[in-house]
């Protein structure tokens, strides 16, 4: 199985169809689906979707009653089954049935030839523009469990389950149109059951603003089932005696959309998405209320029926990826999405910061400024709160703290934003007491020996974060933490009396890629004033760089010591950091994704897989074996994103002493080197 098949990495190719539809015309409407299943077949989809009575039409009112239509209806199923002998895909196609003297409205299940089951619509709409009691009975009138199709006799009902044997995690349940506008859709009780794919036939007509609420059904369901949902609507060729159509399908997995069809179109259509069957699984082994869900219904998941079937895939093509993936998964790319999601992550940290305050009695505020983006992100939120608080800015204590490496340009940003801020500001030189501690421990340095060892690095770090503590004893304040996420996933700080430490930290569930943005948001909105906005763009314009090991004589262009040399570029190890975190996929499923987003197909930027590779070992390594012990002792901040926080009292509860082992190999076994 290759590397580069999203089919190695346990993902399943999915299709919603809309089809040009004929009225009560069935030959012409198997001839439409099965252009568009060849279609699907030669993309390597596994599951196709069409909408709701597709194969007769929606739109029939009577003639749902008319003899000739059925004969005509099972004509094109056995047509559309006996072609689905040479085609890869499971369809998934609607008719009518007549089973005991009732009419049914049945979603069928067909491959290879053979026709799985068919499942009944159980919520017949009888009000404003629909009728269907009048033609078609509910799901809840069946009598019986098997019925004949097309010359075969299949499963019928409900309680339908349809289960890959060879893919784990596919296993696919069936409810038709406004079965999911009920408060309790069947598809509650069969996801409860295992279905990780819900698939939804529908018709819908058009109205002004329908397809907003379409979106939010199928956006919320398929949230709160934790499974994918393909929802294919018809489209052109319905009747148009009262009503529109606008052949409006989407595929949406856990929440998030992940294609969608062109609304009106004259043309049938294909969307095409891969679902991560992985993910739905790890996330339902996660959220244990689903279980607990599942147990309040064990009697109706017991009597469901599963029916096995071998997809019977027999390579791993080179085909493209079918889903977004974001290069900065913290960060949206939607504009507006980032905007919204920018003021929510500000304003989190300045409502956990003015609960603190409030709480405590605590009027006053200490923190390092060292012209990077952590320390500034910090200082900002401050002030923010400080004003609704309706506390005096001056009550913020911001220090600069150069030392040896201390670079002009971040010392005089750090000057230039406490200024603009109007805080209190004042810089203390820490060169005379970090060279006494070195003095006092023997450090070749104090002799006047350059080494700059991890001694030396951290005795500058333990420096400024012990003075910073002493000055909130001396001024009855708060030390304001600025690590963020990034660098507690990487073990990048200090521990104790460092830079790890502090009373209350802002940043401390806030990736680094998403601190950049925040930033910028702040400086778009000219939040604090022209004078602040400079600054702050000039700091995220700054190379990340801790500043601690002292530059070359030459006077090279940049900082001695370059953050991302040491724990790889922030965006690839944020990348790592979410779905390691957020959704526990193994290694070489994160690089395979990691590849996607930011590989040589990618675009400006890019990365070769060797150093996706590279990095992500450095990830694995620093993540899981030797930073831990830092993370059970962090100081408390407010959770800002969705699995974000890595404190014990929160998201992440590991032990210290774990290795790296088994994620290196897993690494190593299945990601190629180039």
């Amino acid at each position: 199985m290759s590397f580069f098949s999203p089919f190695t990495h346990g993902f399943l190719r999915v299709a919603t169809a809309t089809p040009r539809c004929h009225i009560a015309d069935p030959a012409r409407n198997a001839t439409e689906t099965l252009a568009l299943a060849h279609d699907a077949d030669k993309a390597h989809v596994d599951l196709v979707v069409f909408p709701e009575l597709g194969l007769t039409a929606y739109t029939n009112d009577d003639l749902f009653l008319q003899e000739a239509l059925h004969t005509a209806a099972e004509d094109a199923l056995r047509n559309v089954v006996e072609t689905s002998v040479d085609l890869h895909p499971v369809l998934v196609v609607g008719m009518p049935k007549i089973i005991q003297g009732q009419l049914f409205n049945l979603a069928i299940v067909v491959h290879r030839g053979r026709i799985l089951g068919a499942v009944p619509k159980l919520f017949l709409p009888t009000y404003r523009e629909f009728y269907e009691k009048r033609q078609f009975s509910s799901a809840d009138s069946l009598t019986v469990t098997e019925t004949l199709l097309a010359g075969q006799t299949v499963p019928v009902g409900l309680d339908l389950l349809f289960e890959a044997h060879d893919l784990a995690g596919f296993v696919l349940s069936l409810e038709i149109c406004e079965d999911v506008w009920a408060p309790i859709p069947p598809s509650a009780v069969t996801a409860l059951g295992g279905a990780t794919v819900i698939a939804n036939l529908s018709a819908s007509n058009v109205v002004i603003g329908k397809s907003d609420y379409r979106h939010a059904l199928c956006r919320v369901h398929s949230a709160r089932t934790m499974a994918a949902y393909l929802y294919s609507a018809a489209g052109r060729g319905e009747s148009s005696t009262d009503l529109s159509w606008d052949g409006h399908a989407m595929i949406y997995e856990n929440g998030h959309l992940l294609a969608e069809s062109e609304r009106f179109s004259t043309d049938p259509q294909l969307a095409v998405a891969d679902v991560d069957l992985d993910l739905l699984s790890l996330e339902r082994a996660r959220h244990n209320t689903f279980a607990d869900n599942a147990a309040r219904h064990q009697d109706e998941i017991a009597a469901l029926r599963r029916i096995g079937f071998t997809l019977g895939r027999t390579a791993a093509p080179l085909t493209p990826l079918h889903r977004p993936i974001s290069r900065y998964p913290f960060i949206p790319d939607d504009r507006d999405k980032r905007d919204a999601l920018c003021f929510e992550a500000y304003n989190i940290q300045v409502y956990g910061l003015r609960t603190r305050l409030e709480a405590t009695g605590i009027k006053k505020v200490i923190i390092g400024v060292s012209g990077g983006l952590d320390s500034t992100q910090a200082l900002i939120v401050a002030a923010r709160a400080f004003d609704q608080l309706g506390l005096p800015r001056k009550n913020i204590l911001a220090y600069t703290l150069p030392a040896f490496a201390t670079s002009d340009r971040t010392k005089s940003n750090a000057w230039a934003l406490m200024q603009a801020l109007k805080v209190s500001a004042a810089e203390i030189d820490m060169e005379p007491s970090a060279m006494q501690t070195l003095k006092d421990i023997g450090h070749p340095f104090a002799d006047g020996q350059p080494l700059y060892d991890v001694t030396f690095e951290n005795v500058q770090a333990g420096a400024r974060t012990a003075l910073l503590f002493r000055l909130a004893n001396k001024e009855g304040g708060l030390v304001l933490g600025t690590g963020d996420l990034s660098e507690l996933a990487l073990g990048w700080s200090t521990y104790g009396v460092g830079d790890h430490m502090s009373h209350y930290n802002v940043n401390g569930s806030v990736a680094k890629t998403l601190i950049q943005h925040l930033i910028r948001w702040v400086v778009a909105r000219n939040e604090f004033g022209d004078d602040a906005s400079t600054v702050l763009q000039s700091i995220v314009d700054t190379e990340i760089s801790p500043e601690l090991v002292p530059g070359d004589e030459s006077g090279g262009a940049g900082p001695a010591q370059r953050t991302e040399d040491f724990v790889g570029p922030y965006a690839l190890q944020d990348f790592n950091l979410f779905y390691t975190t957020r959704y526990g996929l193994k290694p070489s499923k994160v690089a395979y994704l990691c590849h996607h987003a930011w590989g040589p197909e990618s675009g400006e930027g890019a990365y070769s897989l060797a150093e996706i590779k590279q990095w992500a070992r450095v990830f694995l390594k620093r993540f899981f074996q030797t930073s831990q012990f830092k993370r059970s002792a962090v100081p408390n901040g407010p959770k800002v994103a969705s699995g974000g926080s890595l404190s014990p009292r929160g998201d992440w509860r590991a032990p210290s002493d774990s290795g790296a082992d088994l994620w290196l190999a897993e690494l190593d076994r299945n990601v190629p080197d180039a």
